[in-house]
């Protein structure tokens, strides 16, 4: 609003009062300028055009050092059950103690036909693939305390189980099992039964009871295996077979 007096005119110009002496002789053409400004009731301000917001990448589910050791681990696996099939067909009588032959009688006799022919490239591919295994999963067992692998999605944190309750389940208990119990179970049986290593090592068979013993053991703790990969990939297939391979392959989650 502006009003006149007896000296000049008041008014507001863009929000400041403003007073203009009308004594001059340009004063009249200075008031029209002024009232043509003030009614400017709003100035019109240029709106941005919306920026399309695009949702970062996820990232894979799982680490590029977990996929590897997964698939190559998956390859030893195979290698092994393959060999260790060809190593028990020579032989399919399991015993216990120190000592085990035909003459003797077997603790367990694995109903399976007697087959020479697989042993020689039975042994040594079962040789190749327990070193596989060692070595893949001393890598993915370092790397995994290192970087939290355990921690946060196996659970080992408190944190990590208190933000996600599924990392109480059972699945995961097993997994951590196999891990740190089976797996190591398994490769010291296995050493028990070599001549070399038990040689400089002569304990690692009385823990066992015996060559025979540790022998008998470790064809349990490998069924043992293979039944929890089995269980694995029936529990695979039932979250989404499709969607777990992606995710082991490396695609990013959805």
């Amino acid at each position: 609003m502006y009003a006149g007096t007896p000296a000049g005119i008041e008014g507001r110009f863009f929000g400041c009062r403003v007073r203009l002496d009308t004594s001059g002789p340009a004063a009249d053409d200075w008031a029209a300028h002024l009232r043509g400004a003030a009614d400017l009731t709003h100035i019109e301000e240029p709106v941005a055009s919306p920026v399309p917001l695009t949702k970062p990448p996820a990232p894979p589910a799982h680490s590029r050092l977990v996929r590897v050791t997964h698939w190559i681990n998956t390859l030893a696996f195979v290698a092994l059950v393959v060999s260790g099939v060809a190593i028990l067909l020579a032989h399919p009588r399991l015993y216990w103690g120190d000592a085990g032959n035909d003459e003797m009688p077997a603790l367990i006799q694995v109903p399976l036909a007697v087959n020479l022919h697989h042993s020689g490239w039975g042994r040594s591919l079962h040789f190749l693939g327990a070193w596989v295994t060692v070595l893949n999963g001393l890598v993915y067992v370092g790397s995994g305390l290192l970087l939290g692998h355990f921690g946060h999605r196996m659970g080992l944190r408190r944190s990590a189980r208190m933000a996600d309750p599924s990392y109480r389940t059972p699945q995961k208990l097993v997994y951590l099992a196999v891990i740190f119990a089976l797996l190591p179970l398994i490769v010291l049986t296995g050493l028990a039964m070599s001549p070399a290593v038990t040689a400089a090592y002569p304990a690692l068979v009385a823990i066992f009871a015996g060559r025979q013993s540790a022998r008998t053991l470790h064809f349990f703790f490998g069924l043992a295996l293979l039944l929890f990969l089995v269980a694995h990939l029936a529990q695979v297939a039932r979250s989404g077979f499709v969607a777990q391979m992606r995710a082991m392959l490396g695609e990013t989650r959805r």
